[in-house]
């Protein structure tokens, strides 16, 4: 992961205009724009960026990431992220058996295994916006945002994915994933908003995917084996 932008100090911190008083003569007006509130936008895109192995079931599996970006509207200064679209609750196990099984060789029959895929997806726009500022958990290792869309309970979380507890079987969730157990993230939303002075605005935006897997299926190793789409 990329270490933080250095962010430009000088951006905004005073506008100085001119007018002029009932004599006529020149009045400085200065307006200092760190009194205004800014935001900082998250966007989760559609575009696929990479795989994360997940601990699912005591099972690591491999998982899509999607590209995610940082960026507010003091600074302009943008950083990308890999996070999870996908929550996956498992299903069944397979076997198919080889010629040989009937013999009592098992070691030639391939054992898969079905995941169900609950994901949220912007229902009616390609694009879905939260402001949830007022919705996140921070601990020293941890950040979690919280936000509720049709009618689904999700989470957006940073940190050890492998220390993640999923609260309830009805909750989906986001996992970023940074290369530093969330650290990265952390730090980067902690550094603008310690720079933006008033506690800024926290805006996700979702963008739709065109194609979403019901389920996935992988071998016995946690590898994708094929997706199934509905």
């Amino acid at each position: 992961m990329s270490p933080l932008p250095e962010l430009n100090l000088n951006l905004g911190i005073s506008n100085s205009g001119s007018a002029t008083d009932e004599k006529g003569d020149e009045i400085i007006v200065r307006t200092d724009s760190g009194l205004r509130k800014h935001t900082i936008s998250l966007i989760i895109s559609d575009q696929e960026a990479g795989k994360v192995y997940l601990k699912i079931n005591d099972k690591e599996i491999e998982i899509p990431t999607y590209k995610m970006t940082v960026t507010d509207d003091k600074t302009n200064e943008t950083e990308a992220y890999q996070v999870t679209r996908d929550t996956l609750n498992f299903v069944k196990t397979s076997v198919k058996k080889s010629f040989l099984s009937f013999l009592g060789i098992k070691r030639f029959d391939k054992t898969s295994f079905l995941y169900e895929n609950i994901a949220f997806e912007p229902l009616k726009e390609e694009i879905e916006k939260f402001d949830i500022s007022r919705h996140r958990k921070l601990s020293q290792d941890q950040l979690i945002y919280q936000l509720s869309g049709n009618e689904q309970n999700i989470i957006l979380y940073s940190g050890n994915i492998n220390e993640f507890e999923k609260p309830d079987i009805n909750t989906q969730y986001f996992m970023i994933v940074d290369n530093n157990d969330g650290k990265s993230f952390i730090g980067d939303i902690l550094y603008r908003e310690k720079f933006l002075k008033l506690t800024p605005k926290v805006e996700l935006q979702i963008i739709k995917r065109q194609k979403v897997a019901k389920n996935f299926e992988y071998d016995d190793k946690g590898n994708i084996k094929r997706m199934i789409y509905l």
